[in-house]
């Protein structure tokens, strides 16, 4: 295979790249998913402080380099997936206090927390600089970031040369996020399945950071925001803001930026006090309560990343979707004043799943209601369509089983009601603001049921779980009525049969009052029920997979458990049969939209 043109090959490894095996690759690989993700909240900070009516300019520099860094993110992690490692990023070590260096990167590297200015654009200049011409390739301690990847680049060429190009390029293509899954960015998002393209993933990386062939202001794409001009590498973005001038053809790294003016209000900025930490306020204050929804937010996006990295890619939509809520809260924050003319800023550190709320549990098959978000199967859960067999009369008969839908490991399903790709989120929720508050009653189903018995049955129902799908009322009279008839075997026998087909168990039974609840045998599994004439109903969760809410607590453990999935329930997450009243339907499967396709507004 040819490699591609344009860059500036490094040699074949030395030992002071540190990469030597697959083992050296991988791990260095994945300090580079580290050494991109670290970028992230520096320029998330600028990027939120900025006034964006006032610098517009300096928002659309600053928010094309945020995007081209989560693109560098999902190579790194293709290039890591390819090779056949794991990415991680739900990971303490990845939030490490800030100030902080890069990782495994030479010390004068250091990342703060900083409003947009002076102070962070010097910061980012840094950050960007391209690597000296000859400069070694460096494995570790790095001087720049051309040079980090230069070793990289040389140690997959050597393991290739030695070991061959199938026994180094080993990952599972289905874990390859593609174009499809990233969206709104000028740069190529490449799947990585060889060396080719391996290097060209390398290639994409550094040039949008230092520029064409090492030493050109351009970086070879079109500008993410202006499509008819082409795009300015890092650096040079940076030295243009610093300048207040656009670089313009011919101009070089030695002439700087000669072109139209770029208007840079540095006074259109909300002053974040520098390198925020929560301990710097007092527990339940409300600058503290804040930072750390904040921070609950970010780590939320950090586990869906970490998920859509490792065998579960449509989840890249929603880890983006997060985006909306964690910029809402960042300004937020920024506009509460903190003394001394300072505002607060978000702290980005890091919280343990078991304190996230929505990650409390830690069964192995589980659904976790995501804030205001989608719902989050875990444990390969079978995911199938239901739909309900009526009579002429119209009267609930039965459920038809449908065949599987295709899942990934990890799944999330739509909660909102407005994705294009139900049942499967596809990030709308963000794009509509959608209010996932839960108000469900959390008390065990023995305290909330009311009894009635009849001859060999007591019938048990708890109103607050129905979803109205009939099964209860029958073709002539409900259960309530023919309870009194049960003498009766075949009255009996149906009364059973009605109640085993309940899908939310609001209505169970026993042979005697106080004995024990007699459950259909339903394996764990999440059916996408349909009702008569096609409504759209809940999502059916069977078999014990435990439920939980997005505040922490969990709901009760149950055979049959009915969720909301039009979004207008009053009992979130509970379905309570709002689907009927405003007549539900779930669209013809389309393309995925939502905030794949608005991710710059979503930053």
């Amino acid at each position: 295979m040819n490699p591609p043109t344009g860059r500036q090959h490094a040699p074949e490894p030395v030992p002071s790249t540190g990469i030597a095996t697959l083992d050296d690759l991988r791990e260095h690989l994945q300090w580079a998913v580290e050494l991109e993700h670290a970028t992230l909240p520096p320029y998330l900070c600028a990027l939120y402080s900025l006034d964006p009516e006032r610098n517009p300019e300096a928002v659309e520099a600053v928010a094309g380099v945020f995007i081209e860094e989560m693109l560098h993110l999902v190579l790194a992690a293709n290039l890591l997936n390819a090779v056949g490692g794991s990415p991680r990023l739900d990971a303490p070590e990845l939030l490490p206090p800030h100030p902080r260096r890069l990782p495994h990167g030479d010390a004068s590297l250091e990342l703060s927390l900083l409003p947009f200015g002076d102070a962070a654009i010097d910061m980012f200049l840094h950050l960007e600089q391209p690597a000296p011409a000859g400069a070694p390739a460096e494995g570790d301690r790095y001087e720049t970031i051309g040079q980090f990847y230069d070793a990289i680049e040389a140690g997959l060429r050597g393991l290739c040369d030695r070991l061959g190009e199938a026994e180094v390029f080993s990952g599972d293509p289905a874990r390859q996020l593609h174009a499809g899954h990233f969206a709104h960015t000028a740069g190529r998002m490449i799947e990585v399945t060889g060396l080719a393209s391996a290097l060209a993933a390398l290639e994409e990386i550094v040039e949008e950071g230092e520029g064409t062939s090492r030493g050109a202001v351009w970086d070879g794409d079109p500008d993410v925001h202006h499509p008819d001009r082409d795009e300015v590498a890092h650096y040079y973005r940076f030295q243009e803001l610093r300048a207040g001038r656009r670089y313009r053809r011919g101009d070089t790294p030695a002439s700087g930026p000669t072109g139209e003016p770029l208007g840079v209000d540095f006074a259109g900025v909300l002053p974040m006090r520098p390198n925020p930490k929560v301990a710097d306020h007092a527990p339940g204050s409300e600058i503290r309560a804040a930072q750390e929804e904040f921070n609950r937010t970010y780590c939320t996006l950090l586990h869906l990343l970490e998920q859509a990295f490792n065998g579960s890619p449509r989840l890249l939509a929603v880890s983006v979707a997060s985006m909306y809520q964690l910029k809402a809260q960042a300004q937020a924050l920024m506009r509460t004043p903190d003394g001394d003319g300072a505002t607060a800023g978000p702290t980005f550190e890091y919280v343990p799943p078991e304190e996230r709320g929505w990650g409390a549990g830690d069964e192995p098959q589980r659904v976790d209601v995501l804030p205001h978000g989608p719902y989050l199967v875990r444990g390969g859960i079978p995911l199938r369509r239901k739909r309900k067999i009526v009579s002429a009369e119209n009267s609930a008969l039965t459920w038809q089983t449908g065949d599987a839908l295709p899942t990934e490991p990890v799944y999330a399903l739509c909660r909102c009601g407005h994705s294009r790709s139900k049942p499967f989120c596809d990030g709308t929720h963000a794009l509509i603001g959608f209010d996932g508050t839960e108000s469900a009653d959390v008390r065990p189903y023995e305290e909330l049921q009311h009894v009635h018995d009849g001859v060999g049955i007591s019938a048990q129902r708890v109103g607050e779980l129905c979803i109205h799908a009939a099964f209860c009322i029958g073709r002539t009279r409900p259960i309530a009525e023919m309870l009194a008839e049960t003498g009766d075997s075949d009255v009996r026998s149906n009364i059973m049969g009605r109640i085993e087909h309940c899908p939310s168990g609001s209505y169970s039974y026993a042979l005697r009052r106080g004995g024990e609840t007699i459950e259909p045998g339903l394996p764990p599994a999440i059916a996408v029920l349909e009702e008569e004439d096609g409504l759209a109903s809940a999502l059916w969760v069977t078999g014990g997979v435990p439920v939980h809410r997005a505040d922490g607590r969990p709901l009760e453990t149950r055979n049959r458990v009915t969720l909301c999935r039009c979004g207008q329930s009053a009992g979130k997450p509970l379905c309570d049969g709002t689907h009927r009243k405003i007549d539900f339907r779930e669209e013809a499967p389309g393309p995925a939209g939502g905030a794949a396709a608005a991710q710059g507004e979503a930053i």
